[in-house]
């Protein structure tokens, strides 16, 4: 089992969901709300005559816990949906998770992830 993190543009959600969807992969978490700075770093902004950098940007964090065998389907489907070629396309991260339990039925272990 694994946890998959994934950081991408907001305007890029609906896009990374639908290549999900076709994928077959349909229970995901989003954080709307994330910022974040990467290689494109920041810039400055001047607001009634104070400049302030601006150095953490709009994200999307999207986490999906996966059985092993859909890691590779599920990272190729947030790429495919999330990719723009521009520099702040977003990052994917790849946790071991050592357990999952199903609140609703007890399952636990791959059973509970589904």
């Amino acid at each position: 089992m694994k946890l998959i993190i994934a950081y991408i543009q907001p305007d890029k959600l609906n896009s990374v969901k639908e290549e999900l969807f076709k994928a077959d992969v349909s229970k995901l978490s989003v954080v709307a709300n994330a910022v974040g700075c990467g290689k494109q770093k920041g810039y400055t902004e001047a607001y009634r005559g104070i400049v302030t950098e601006i150095n953490l940007r709009p994200k999307t964090r999207i986490e999906i816990a996966v059985n092993d065998e859909f890691v590779k389907v599920t990272t190729d489907a947030i790429v495919k949906g999330a990719r723009s070629g521009k520099i702040g396309d977003g990052k994917i991260f790849i946790i071991p998770l050592e357990e999952c339990i199903r609140i609703r039925t007890g399952e636990t272990g791959q059973e509970a992830i589904g």
